[in-house]
């Protein structure tokens, strides 16, 4: 929700080290277009707040449907695409496992999945949550609903994260934690190589 800043580019550099194409769209181009913040001022996080109270989410899925589109067709795509996201795109890494044919898809901490969890039955490729069991911004009732939900369906994968709050994989921030983040990333890495290779 901080707009393609700084730690999106280099986790969107760190994909593509892996040998992956990578697109990593402006989800606010309609609202701010370019906008970069960080997670350091009370300044910038009242205007991420803004942004995400204002992002339509239908649209936003739509201008990912786009994205994916153009992708596939990009020069050295195998065809195969997966999504990953933060945050806000936690919720829209599963959005897009139950809206789209992706391949894969990864959600980091996502807010606010339990609201759409009636889209579940629609997940037919793989998807994998990153759960923070310490979130302040997807508190235990929603980890609940969400482990109910999803846990027993065979395209989805949970890891819960204990002792972990929020964004504890976002390097630099006031949550971040190496060593879980480090696992967290493994197996987002092993997951795309088995689904997208």
């Amino acid at each position: 929700m901080f707009g393609v800043n700084k730690v999106m580019r280099d986790l969107a550099d760190g994909f593509a080290k892996q040998g992956y194409v990578v697109v990593c769209p402006d989800l606010f181009w309609r609202q701010e277009p370019g906008i970069q913040l960080t997670d350091q001022t009370e300044t910038e996080w009242a205007r991420a707040f803004e942004l995400y109270k204002g992002f339509d989410e239908a649209k936003g899925v739509d201008d990912l449907l786009a994205t994916l589109a153009h992708l596939r067709g990009v020069k050295g795509c195998s065809g195969k695409v997966g999504s990953v996201g933060y945050c806000l795109g936690g919720k829209l890494a599963y959005l897009m496992a139950t809206r789209s044919d992706t391949d894969a898809n990864v959600g980091y901490y996502g807010v606010g999945i339990e609201a759409g969890l009636g889209e579940a039955a629609r997940i037919k490729k793989p998807l994998m949550l990153h759960i923070a069991v310490e979130d302040e911004y997807c508190p235990k009732p929603s980890q609940r609903k969400i482990a109910e939900a999803l846990g027993k369906l065979p395209t989805v994968t949970l890891h819960s994260y204990d002792r972990m709050d929020h964004a504890f994989a976002r390097v630099g921030g006031q949550h971040y934690d190496a060593a879980p983040a480090q696992l967290a990333n493994d197996r987002t890495a092993q997951f795309f190589k088995q689904h997208l290779s």
